[in-house]
């Protein structure tokens, strides 16, 4: 694994700079041993690459409200906002059953 997360931090550098805080969003938000962000940033920089052959720029990708994009890239990840989610809701539960 630690050869993978190398990996994964070598593809995240390759986003431009202006970009560093996309990657610094998504990292913030991803839960479990980071793999899915790896992975999802992987995905992310493939899309600008493509885009940017096309003459596409950042912004036609992510249209303007950049964090609402990244909330959607997030959206079938592990978060920790759906870990707390869980958590709260079957700490609710037992709590309420007993």
């Amino acid at each position: 694994m630690e050869g993978d997360g190398g990996a994964g931090e070598r593809t995240a550098s390759r986003l431009p700079d202006r970009l560093c805080e996309m990657k610094s969003y998504l990292w913030r938000f991803a839960s479990g041993d980071g793999m899915d962000i790896v992975a999802l940033l992987k995905d992310v920089l493939e899309l600008f690459e493509t885009s940017a052959a096309q003459g596409r720029s950042v912004l036609d990708v992510t249209g303007d409200d950049v964090a609402a994009f990244c909330d959607e890239c997030l959206h079938d990840s592990t978060s920790y906002q759906g870990t707390w989610r869980a958590s709260l809701n079957r700490d609710v539960a037992t709590k309420l059953a007993e």
